[in-house]
């Protein structure tokens, strides 16, 4: 089975949208790194994203040197970031980002890498969420006013799910 590993945009965008819980039906293990869920998502609904499936990992000495080592090519990424793409690398996991600069460095440091859209389209080819609800929860992430995802590719798959 495939594990992926997430940062926690790709977590927020799904809850923002309102299916992250159909994420954990998804023939993946989804993993996340220490560090991030007990200073992102432990106190915003961490515990039921466990009993959900979540498994969260702790990164050996090694695995915290190379994330070291990540950010100082990257500053630009948080170490939380930095964390993640070293626990996906060990793992010969699929990253989730939403961030181009991480997506960058996963894929100058050979990890496959995907965003939330991604996500959605898995969760529409495995047919664990009807397309009526897949274009409603894209809806719904596309008018956040945070959403930086591309309108191009919002568009395509509204069409697709509609």
């Amino acid at each position: 089975m495939d594990i992926l590993v997430s940062d926690t945009s790709v977590v927020i965008d799904l809850e923002r949208a309102e299916i992250l819980d159909y994420v954990f039906a998804l023939p993946y293990r989804f993993v996340m790194p220490d560090t991030l869920y007990e200073q992102e998502l432990k106190d915003y609904g961490g515990e039921r994203l466990i009993a959900k499936g979540l498994q969260v990992r702790t990164l050996t000495g090694e695995q915290v040197q190379e994330a070291q080592r990540l950010r100082t090519l990257e500053r630009r990424i948080s170490i939380h970031d930095a964390h993640a793409l070293s626990l996906a690398k060990a793992m010969a996991a699929i990253l989730l980002s939403g961030d181009a600069a991480m997506r960058g460095l996963a894929e100058a440091e050979g990890v496959r890498c995907h965003g939330v859209l991604w996500v959605f389209d898995q969760l529409g080819e495995g047919q664990i969420v009807q397309p009526a609800l897949l274009q409603e929860a894209l809806t719904r992430l596309a008018a956040h006013p945070r959403c930086r995802l591309p309108r191009k590719e919002i568009d395509l798959r509204l069409v697709r799910f509609g």
